[in-house]
């Protein structure tokens, strides 16, 4: 089976989000079940990709595409890594700018071009998949054009998946300018109206042979009007096609007892390196050295999706009782300067507004307790990498947050982190407490760390839930 992962960023080349991680592990764990099939990866070529990559590509070819009544060129670079190919739709007048993702009638244009290009490649790159797997908006018109596609006899056997990463960016466009670029037809553009203009993401779903989404409750979550961001009725129409498939992490990539990043590595069965892994990263930090004290962590984008309302409002109370806490991450302007003004004013806070993975794995490595009190979240990425390095999680119930954290009980001696139910400022300040409680019984602590890291959430699983999926739409 030859299977082709289209997505609009992919780790090492490229990361804005949680899906760089899922274009950038899931192909290689198919690849490494070593079932046969044959798997690729497209996306864009965009400027950002670092240098060793982009001056490192092997051309494949080039030529010019119909966009509408525009002729744009085209061209196809490819990188091999780890056993995985990795195709590269270059076009400098869409991803020639310092930014991945904008806003707009561009905005539109450029990923219908980079959906149309997808298509226009396959015969010249002799590779006609079986299944193509499309994730999130931007390449959510794929699945509609394999349905126009299907005339040519080449392209007639092609099914799709498409994956839903957050549902709440959809990709709308005016009505006007996609069926200019994509000639897509009258019937077509009924189908994927959406608030008087069209939605790539309402494409994906309404055409794709299968949907996915990234974990099973938020795939339960996204049938009801509080999740379905208002394509539920929708998404319950296609129900049958549904399917909720756990992210996973690559153990491999992320590992304690081998990351080079760290002061010290550790396992579960030794946790000594971590505590220098605690004092290193304090020290880096400017916190006090004190490793008995609670070290609170977040490494997110900050917007209200995330809970950062949550974590302002505890942060107060925190800090006056003596814990200390790491921000990493960039997002809206609000927290960006709330979190500033206490990187300025406490000495047991800091702030860094950047994207970092080194200094990611650090944090991961010396917190204690880490906090992701999402409104919502798909699956979250997040929280495996708490889990995996021994930072415990603390975690709103929802979506995949649900389905990987297990709560704490000192009773029966079970669960790996600590999680909370509502939305109520009250309910997450009440899980705080028992957190920091069950800090202090470090005979407790220490079990819950080492139950923590053994938490298997390796993509080995997932990997063979999504190569059946495939072969049950062939």
């Amino acid at each position: 089976m030859k299977i082709l992962f289209a997505a609009s960023e992919c780790l090492p080349f490229i990361k804005t989000g949680g899906l760089a991680d899922v274009a950038g592990t899931l192909p290689k764990a198919i690849q490494e079940l070593k079932s046969g099939d044959e798997v690729r990866v497209i996306l864009p070529k965009f400027k950002r990709i670092p240098e060793k990559y982009r001056f490192n590509m092997r051309h494949v070819f080039d030529t010019y595409i119909a966009l509408g009544w525009r002729n744009q060129y085209l061209g196809i670079d490819e990188y091999v890594l780890d056993g995985v190919t990795y195709w590269f739709v270059d076009n400098e007048f869409y991803f020639g700018s310092d930014y991945v993702y904008g806003y707009g009638d561009f905005e539109t244009e450029r990923f219908c071009f980079f959906c149309k290009a997808v298509m226009e490649s396959l015969k010249r790159l002799d590779f006609i998949p079986d299944v193509i797997h499309a994730n999130d908006w931007q390449t959510g018109y794929i699945p509609l054009l394999v349905h126009q596609y299907a005339k040519r006899p080449d392209y007639s056997g092609i099914r799709t998946v498409f994956t839903i990463h957050n549902l709440k960016f959809q990709g709308w466009g005016r009505r006007d300018l996609v069926d200019d670029l994509l000639s897509l037809g009258q019937e077509a553009l009924d189908r994927i109206e959406y608030g008087g203009g069209a939605s790539a993401m309402k494409a994906g779903l309404m055409y794709a042979n299968k949907i996915t989404t990234v974990s099973p409750t938020y795939a339960r979550e996204i049938l009801s009007p509080e999740y379905g961001e208002t394509l539920d009725c929708v998404l319950r129409d296609r129900a049958g096609d549904l399917v909720g498939i756990l992210n996973g992490i690559s153990n491999t990539l992320y590992d304690p007892a081998k990351d080079k990043n760290l002061a010290e590595n550790y396992t579960a069965e030794d946790l000594k390196g971590r505590a220098a892994c605690k004092l290193a990263l304090l020290k880096e930090l400017g916190l006090e050295e004190d490793a008995d004290k609670p070290l609170f962590a977040v490494i997110s984008r900050l917007t209200d999706q995330k809970g950062m309302d949550m974590v302002l409002g505890i942060l107060p109370e925190l800090l006056g009782k003596g814990a200390q806490m790491v921000v990493l991450g960039m997002g809206d302007g609000k927290y960006e300067g709330a979190f500033r003004h206490y990187d300025w004013t406490s000495p047991n806070f800091v702030f860094r507004a950047e994207m970092n993975d080194a200094l990611a794995r650090r944090i991961y490595a010396g917190a204690d307790i880490f906090l992701m009190p999402s409104a919502f979240e798909p699956c979250g990425l997040s929280q495996l990498l708490a889990l995996r390095y021994g930072a415990i999680p603390l975690v709103r119930e929802t979506g995949g947050l649900a389905d990987t954290v297990q709560a704490f009980n000192k009773y029966d001696k079970t669960g790996n982190g600590f999680s909370y139910g509502g939305r109520e400022f009250g309910s997450f300040r009440d899980v705080v407490y028992l957190a920091l409680d069950t800090y202090y019984d470090k005979p407790e602590w220490n079990a819950l760390v080492k139950r923590a890291m053994k938490s298997d959430y390796d993509w080995k699983v997932s990997a063979g839930r999504y190569l059946d999926l495939y072969r049950s739409i062939m």
